[in-house]
């Protein structure tokens, strides 16, 4: 078993993504900028953030961090959306999810410019994506293939299972890994929680990507021997030996399944580090492509 180390992956791509943004303000170029915005209090979506401005300042970013309250209007959100989208300093622009249940996600989304639509969640982004052409792909995805392609790991001809089908990970991660590309070339099945055969499906599976949002859901006797396994899971549960009072685990039971398995990522230090060095890429993107 070797482990896929998220952290180290990302440190080595935000060294180059520092070397990029050095070398284009020694050149007179535009320093690449971010704004971010959070709404309400949740301490999941606080710590996300926090991490992605502590990241564009590591890198050499320029950052813009907007903090509404919990019971800001979405007409309020939609008017600063549409500042950023007119400010050309901007770069990009990404509004932390989830939202409060009196803000439609959808009508947020789509009210990011697609030019600046760094999440990669915009409908043109993921329509070119559907399409194979150039655009800002989602993060944590992007996240993955970046830590694919740096272990060196042939996917071709292997079969993909993926659990989950949201619009942030599943839906394009099983586009990514069937793509003509490497990593990719995989024969994808997309299962989620109403799959019947689930076990059956997973022990055909030469890797597995569990983005189902169930601590510990993928179990030893799921998992084939040799088998990649990608945990985007990142969930909290009560742990009174922990000061916090709780501990962060995956969707996969990492110790039985670690045994059974050729890679996997760990939680936390695994794909949550390749989400933001990501971010930070099409962030990059976003300001060459000016």
């Amino acid at each position: 078993m070797q482990l896929l180390d998220g952290i180290h992956v990302s440190n080595a791509i935000l060294e180059e993504i520092k070397k990029d943004v050095d070398s284009r303000v020694n050149n007179n170029q535009k320093r690449p900028h971010l704004a971010a915005i959070l709404v309400g209090e949740n301490a999941a979506s606080q710590t996300y953030v926090g991490a992605k401005v502590k990241t564009c300042e590591y890198v050499g970013f320029q950052s813009t961090l907007s903090k509404l309250g919990t019971d800001v209007s979405e007409a309020e959100l939609l008017e600063l959306i549409e500042k950023f989208n007119q400010d050309e300093d901007i770069d990009g622009i990404l509004v932390q999810l989830p939202l409060p249940k009196h803000i439609s996600e959808d009508k947020v989304i789509n009210a990011i410019s697609p030019l600046k639509d760094v999440d990669g969640f915009h409908p043109v982004s993921i329509g070119k994506m559907v399409l194979g052409q150039d655009t800002f792909v989602p993060a944590t995805p992007n996240g993955i293939m970046m830590m694919l392609d740096h272990y060196n790991i042939n996917t071709a001809g292997m079969h993909c299972v993926v659990i989950g089908r949201s619009n942030i990970v599943g839906t394009p991660m099983s586009l990514l890994m069937s793509r003509n590309t490497q990593p990719g070339n995989c024969t994808v099945t997309m299962c989620h929680s109403k799959t019947t055969n689930l076990k059956e499906m997973c022990l055909q599976a030469d890797i597995i990507v569990a983005a189902i949002g169930r601590p510990n859901y993928v179990t030893a006797d799921m998992v084939k021997p040799g088998a990649i396994i990608i945990d985007v899971g990142i969930n909290r549960i009560e742990d009174a030996s922990k000061k916090s009072g709780f501990r962060l685990v995956g969707d996969v039971d990492f110790d039985s399944v670690k045994e059974k398995s050729s890679y996997i990522t760990p939680v936390p230090g695994g794909v949550g580090k390749m989400t933001i060095c990501a971010l930070m890429k099409n962030t990059l993107l976003a300001c060459a492509n000016k």
